[in-house]
């Protein structure tokens, strides 16, 4: 149940760009429990939805609070597109639970006891690094997997600096299509 920590300095396996998710609620009025309670009971069910069906995108998440009024969850996603996708996937809770928002906002009936938010980020690859120590995977390493730290570099420099082969193959394509585009402008001359 408890993971164990992972000896030394490891860092995430993240490739390519990463997309992360920040969702939450605030409990506007701690007395208005049955307005708040379901909506607390959302997310998690929402995130054994995303558990079942793993091609959806979702690759990790964290659980976390801010203060006894404020909860909310890290998500990491495969691609913007996934993220997208099940949002409004009509056959997937998270757009049931907005229509009936919704419903309730154009009719008046929502009574502000509880706050929702969510921030998106796409954090394009040599954007972002991370290192953990005596650590079991978390966040973006638990979402992607852990590798040695001197895999990526001992300094966050070099870690912001690596690049997956795929973004390597693709820089060397552009480079080299540069250098032909060259060529034949200085052969129109």
């Amino acid at each position: 149940m408890f993971a164990k920590p992972l000896p030394g300095r490891t860092t995430a396996a993240a490739e390519g760009d990463v997309v992360v998710l920040l969702i939450g609620m605030r409990i506007n009025h701690f007395w208005a429990v049955h307005h708040w309670v379901p909506v607390v009971l959302a997310m998690p069910r929402m995130l054994r939805e995303l558990a079942k069906h793993p091609t959806r995108g979702l690759l990790g998440h964290v659980l976390l609070t801010a203060s006894p009024r404020t909860y909310y969850v890290v998500q990491y996603w495969e691609s913007k597109e996934k993220l997208y996708a099940y949002a409004s996937a009509p056959d997937m809770l998270h757009h049931k639970a907005w229509t009936i928002i919704n419903r309730k906002d154009r009719a008046g009936k929502l009574r502000r006891h509880v706050g929702l938010w969510h921030e998106s980020y796409i954090v394009p690859e040599g954007s972002y690094e991370a290192i953990y120590f005596d650590m079991p995977p978390f966040g973006l390493a638990a979402a992607t997997g852990v590798l040695p730290l001197a895999s990526r570099g001992r300094r966050a420099a070099d870690r912001f600096a690596h690049r997956s082969p795929a973004a390597e193959a693709s820089a060397e394509t552009g480079a080299q299509a540069g250098a032909d585009a060259g060529a034949g402008a200085a052969a129109d001359r």
